[in-house]
């Protein structure tokens, strides 16, 4: 009953607007030249963007799993922070670092080589990359930590070869988390907007996006813009398709939940490797945060009442947020479940903040329920992430104790209370904290909605940035990235990956 409730607000949330917005249109648009080289372009860059998001965090994660070093902790956690920033912040620290003057290229002209420019296809693919990474290192992280330490005791026993192990224990966990990973990054690639518009570099590098934006803002041709979102929806639709035809359906077993202690890792050889992986990682994620701390600094002794009242917007919606997302994503963490929570990324925030606008505007005036509807639309942009991160663990624990729950003959609130919720509490905590976190940067919706009294901080920063305010803006930006990381850090704290054993 809680999941066909859950599942008829998110088809109502995603479908409703999209009529409306056909309703006022008249009918569907045609497609231009443009229109099709921005699908090209969105197809290729957003395979590029997964696949390199994916097989790199794989060894990432392998070496996080497996090493206990200081500061383990506080590295976990912040893989995190590249994901959940504000997209037009983290491009400014990608521009810092790997830009014309940026620090990269400050040392290849030192060392006599020519430059590098990130603007173009590379651009968006580092772009993305930077952002989805982390997200993807995180997922197959708790991949591993799921995987019992009796499984690893008996590989001890037996004597297997590090790369036996890793066939007989790591890759079907691999194969498993993986290809749903990869689902959830190329739906988040297809709907770039602001590092196409920034970083994208002209006509031949325009996404889908952002040909709904030039239909809305510019040509207010609201039938191609409902077009090329459905379009958007059908390629979500097929990759999550894809991904769980993919994945397997087995759990990993149970176990008396040790600690893990891998003997694999134990050469120097193996030290080596996994202390290049994180300290390569660490580098190209830490460097363009600290371009935005160090520059930020010096602008918040210039923020105002009003960047503060704009923060406290933000924390209500972030809260509000999660919490509709919870809701939504424990009833709905099964197969079916993740392929229609891709919808809420898949359709464009564009054309359901449109919509949104036409069905309100008869009934109330959308600016008073700004707020509100932000909420509930960061809730379902962020529904896909949450659902991808409770459905491995969701899915294994019913196939785990479905025997012992008909057997002890529990109702369904006390098997949610006293076996699915406490074995959930890992990836609940990190989906919450990545919901919050998601809400707290978004600029998308309320950009639609706001007026002077009702803007969030991201919205403040552009306001800020629009009026030539700089040293403010960054101060507001740094601010908005503390916020968003302290929301992340206080919800995944309850189980944050087993990162202090």
């Amino acid at each position: 009953m809680a999941a066909a409730l859950a599942g008829a607000g998110v088809i109502a949330l995603t479908l409703v607007p999209v009529a409306a917005v056909l309703f006022r249109a008249g009918g569907w648009g045609q497609l231009g030249p443009g229109d099709w080289q921005a699908l090209r372009f969105t197809l290729l860059q957003a395979t590029l963007s997964a696949a390199f998001s994916v097989l790199l965090a794989i060894p990432v994660a392998r070496a996080l799993a497996r090493r206990r070093f200081p500061g383990r902790g506080l590295l976990v956690a912040l893989l995190g922070a590249p994901f959940i920033l504000p997209v037009i912040v983290a491009v400014l620290g990608l521009i810092a670092v790997f830009g014309r003057s940026g620090l990269l290229n400050s040392g290849l002209e030192a060392l006599g080589l020519p430059p590098m420019t990130i603007y173009g296809l590379h651009g968006v693919v580092i772009a993305h990359v930077f952002f989805n990474l982390p997200l993807a290192t995180r997922l197959l992280l708790q991949g591993w930590l799921s995987l019992p330490a009796e499984r690893f005791r008996l590989a001890a026993s037996l004597g297997l070869t590090p790369w036996a192990m890793i066939r007989v224990l790591e890759w079907p966990m691999i194969r498993r988390i993986a290809p749903g990973a990869f689902a959830v990054i190329f739906v988040i690639c297809l709907s770039s907007f602001a590092v196409a518009l920034t970083l994208g570099g002209g006509p031949r590098a325009t996404t889908v996006e952002l040909a709904i934006y030039q239909a809305v803002r510019f040509d207010f041709d609201l039938g191609r813009a409902a077009l090329l979102s459905v379009i958007q929806l059908g390629l979500a639709a097929v990759a999550g398709l894809v991904a769980l035809r993919l994945g397997g359906e087995q759990g990993f077993g149970v176990g008396l939940d040790r600690r893990i202690d891998r003997w694999d890792g134990r050469t120097p050889a193996a030290r080596a490797i996994d202390l290049v992986w994180i300290v390569a990682v660490a580098l190209f994620l830490m460097m363009p945060l600290a371009t935005v701390v160090w520059r930020g600094l010096p602008g918040l002794a210039a923020l105002g009442a009003g960047t503060w009242e704009a923060a406290w917007h933000s924390v209500t919606v972030a809260l509000g947020s999660t919490a509709i997302c919870l809701l939504w994503a424990l009833p709905l963490a099964s197969r079916r479940g993740e392929v229609l929570g891709l919808a809420g990324i898949a359709l464009s925030p564009l054309v359901l903040g449109t919509g949104l606008f036409l069905v309100l505007r008869p009934v109330v005036n959308p600016l008073s329920l700004a707020l509100p509807v932000t909420a509930l639309i960061n809730a379902l942009v962020a529904l896909p992430f949450a659902l991808r991160i409770l459905r491995p663990e969701a899915e294994a624990i019913r196939a785990d104790y479905s025997r012992l729950r008909q057997a002890l003959g529990l109702t369904p609130l006390a098997w949610f209370r006293l076996v699915l919720l406490p074995r959930l509490r890992r990836p609940l905590g990190f989906a919450a904290g990545l919901t919050a976190a998601l809400s707290m940067g978004d600029l998308g919706v309320i950009a639609l909605f706001a007026d002077p009294d009702r803007a969030t901080l991201p919205l403040q920063v552009y306001r800020l940035m629009g009026a030539y305010r700089m040293e403010a803006a960054g101060g507001a930006a740094l601010l908005l990235l503390g916020l968003s990381f302290a929301a992340f850090w206080m919800f995944d704290r309850g189980g944050r990956v087993n990162a202090e054993a």
